[in-house]
């Protein structure tokens, strides 16, 4: 899943602690600036699939430190760089 919106202050154990209440966390990967080390405001957390569902359901839009969080899913087969699908 796709997490935006994270405060600064977020790291992996309270983003764990916060979707571990719909299930077992696989992993999670908060993007960090390189040079302070604080949270870029996106990371990504991995669970089973029923348990995904419930977190994205439960978890989007719900304030977590002051900040509305934004959780989906995310299709790697959606990617695209350059804005426009080539055939």
């Amino acid at each position: 899943m796709f997490v935006s919106n994270l405060p600064f202050e977020a790291s992996e154990e309270n983003v764990r602690e916060l979707f571990s209440e719909y299930g077992t966390v696989r992993s999670i990967q908060i993007a960090t600036d390189i040079f302070t080390r604080k949270c870029r405001g996106f990371g990504f957390v991995e669970m089973e699939g029923h348990e995904a569902r419930a977190a994205v359901s439960g978890l989007d839009g719900k304030s977590f430190n002051g900040k509305f969080l934004r959780v989906r899913f995310d299709d790697p087969r959606s990617k695209q760089r350059g804005g426009r699908k080539r055939n």
